[in-house]
């Protein structure tokens, strides 16, 4: 199961890298990430693949959500099915 995480907030040292470890240490893997800092606004998408994670959609959203306020930025999560169906033409 793929999921859209979207991550936006001043840019600062280590967004990447607590949110990769956030994924890692729960058997989340990042399928595809971009990134970009826009007048001084970190902006990132990630694909990421939760079959090998024994936790469920709701409660990554969550921690990822506590996470994000930890962090003073805005984590969302979304299914991809969800996420495609908001943004077909």
């Amino acid at each position: 199961m793929n999921a859209i995480i979207t991550v936006v907030g001043n840019d600062k040292v280590g967004i990447i890298a607590r949110v990769s470890a956030f994924l890692a240490e729960r058997n989340i893997n990042i399928e595809d990430i971009s990134q970009t800092v826009l007048s001084g606004n970190f902006v990132m998408m990630m694909m990421v693949d939760l079959s090998g994670s024994s936790n469920a959609l709701e409660s990554v959203k969550r921690e990822l959500a506590e996470l994000g306020t930890a962090m003073n930025v805005s984590i969302s999560v979304m299914h991809e099915r969800v996420f495609s169906a908001m943004h077909r033409i």
